[in-house]
């Protein structure tokens, strides 16, 4: 394990790496914010094509989750881990024991949660070897639900916004990812009367979201031009890009991705063109805002809790158009308040 030495990018606190030769761990853990108490975000598993690239997103998603936790309303700073590894890969209880370890020695500074990649039972092993997990079995469990209510609850926000409409009967939504939160997300808007055209690189996926919601399922590089009112990023991020931008003609963007803009200027284009972005740390808060209940959870709390997003991002919306700013500077300004305004005298157990 070792510290990076560059850690002054986006003011990061803390980034460190491991690598243990039994396991084969490779994990890198970005500890970005605690000012509003101990940092917390999930642990993410992905084949990155390198090292650098594992570092670019665990600093971008650790940053998010700074801001995501403020905008909730949570006493928790922001962090995230990432591992550098197959996700299908076998050897999950070595790899996640190693982890667990790796965690334990940050004594509480990072708490680690499920994220893309990896799963509850993954979190269950880690925290055989360090109490600094959350998300776990038993009380606040698997977060894909709670995250797949928010981004609904968002997306229903944005056309109340822009069309001053309380139903989503059948406009038309383009989902990209249909993982766990991507399917949960598309039961709610197809009960809520929304067409769906959908898209995933796993048959399997696509496949189940078709039968159940009668989606029509199209390839991964054509989701973009869809003439859909509605595109929801739900995979991996930077889909928002110069190559993407043109192709959409969806009038709000508003899925449970991360990182969805490629870069900060892509949401000055989204404007430009008269599209309505919902800040993805914003949207996609349910399941850190559900993991936040650990403690004597309550699943009826924590859905009450989640659902202030609506409101949340109603209030941006509306600041935004006032201003005459992107939603992206008004939901990073006040979150930037938030932490400003806090102290580091508070903790969770």
């Amino acid at each position: 394990m070792a510290v990076l030495n560059d850690i002054s990018i986006d003011e990061h606190e803390q980034v460190l790496t491991c690598h243990d030769e039994e396991s084969g761990l490779k994990a890198i853990v970005a500890v970005h914010n605690t000012k509003l108490g101990p940092a917390v975000g999930g642990c993410r598993m992905w084949n990155y094509a390198s090292e650098d690239e594992a570092l670019n997103d665990v600093l971008r998603l650790s940053r998010g989750m700074t801001y995501k936790n403020a905008l909730a309303g949570l006493k928790m700073g922001g962090g995230k881990s990432v591992i550098i590894a197959d996700p299908k890969t076998k050897n999950r209880e070595a790899l996640f024991r190693a982890f667990g370890r790796f965690i334990h020695t940050l004594e509480g500074r990072y708490y680690s949660a499920e994220d893309v990649g990896t799963t509850t039972a993954d979190i269950m092993i880690a925290h055989e070897e360090t109490p600094y997990m959350a998300g776990l079995e038993g009380k606040s469990g698997d977060p894909s639900p709670y995250t797949a209510l928010g981004t609904y609850l968002g997306i229903k926000a944005a056309i109340k916004h822009q069309r001053g409409l309380d139903s989503l009967k059948r406009l038309k939504i383009s989902v990209q990812g249909l993982g766990h939160v991507g399917y949960y997300l598309c039961r709610h808007l197809h009960e809520n009367g929304a067409e769906l055209i959908v898209t995933d690189i796993h048959q399997s996926n696509i496949d189940k979201v078709v039968k159940e919601f009668g989606a029509t399922a199209v390839a991964p590089d054509d989701i973009y031009h869809q003439d859909v009112d509605i595109y929801a990023p739900c995979a991996l991020g930077a889909t928002i890009n110069d190559d993407t931008i043109p192709q959409l003609k969806a009038t709000i963007v508003a899925g449970c991705a991360n990182n969805q803009l490629s870069e900060v200027r892509h949401g000055e284009q989204l404007k430009s063109l008269g599209i309505l972005y919902a800040p993805d740390y914003v949207i996609n808060a349910g399941g850190i805002i559900n993991v936040s209940f650990e403690k004597n959870y309550d699943a009826a709390l924590a859905t009450k809790k989640v659902e202030e997003i609506y409101h949340t991002l109603l209030r941006i919306f509306q600041q935004a158009d006032t201003e005459n700013r992107t939603t992206g500077e008004i939901a990073d300004g006040m979150a930037q308040a938030i932490i400003e305004a806090a102290s580091n005298d508070v903790a969770i157990d």
